[in-house]
């Protein structure tokens, strides 16, 4: 039972590191959209796509111990972390609690950014078109789909080739 509690304990640890990592990764995210560096969104757009990926391969393997430990103590298989925290030493409760709740805390900070991040990313894309809109309007068309959203389709031909005289 010792060698449960210390997996989970580090598991959720290693998820902690994770979720800081990736509020670091969208608050530079949010720095380089407000400095207009795409090359750095985009760079962190796909760092963040991988730490999202090797969070919930983080979260599987925590889930996978903790149903483990489950139902070796008689409890269904998806018992969550919180409801089996009676069957660990009482030394340990109060370490695992505050494991638990930083992690569901951290999930919250990262949810609430990644809000953020979208709205920040769908108005600097709105901002671009309207632009573009107003620099060559003739070559948009804006339609409305059945479930009512907006889209904007280009009716842009290439350019004429330029031909130097001499």
């Amino acid at each position: 039972m010792n060698s449960a509690w210390n997996s989970i304990a580090e598991c959720l640890r290693t998820e902690i590191a994770g979720y800081g990592g990736l509020l670091a990764r969208f608050e530079q995210q949010q720095q380089a959209l407000f400095s207009r560096d795409p090359d750095a969104v985009l760079r962190l757009s796909t760092e963040i796509e991988s730490q999202v990926r090797t969070l919930h391969e983080q979260r599987r393997n925590r889930e996978a111990l903790v149903a483990a430990h489950a139902t070796g103590n008689g409890q269904p298989a998806t018992a969550t972390l919180a409801s089996l925290l009676p069957v660990f030493p009482a030394e340990v409760r109060p370490l695992l609690e505050a494991l638990i709740r930083e992690v569901n805390v951290l999930i919250h900070r990262v949810r609430r950014t990644s809000r953020q991040n979208h709205t920040l990313l769908a108005r600097t894309v709105d901002q671009h078109q309207q632009l573009l809109r107003q620099l060559r309007p003739d070559t948009f068309t804006q339609t409305y789909a059945p479930n009512g959203r907006v889209s904007i389709t280009s009716n842009a031909r290439p350019a004429p080739s330029l031909r130097a005289a001499g």
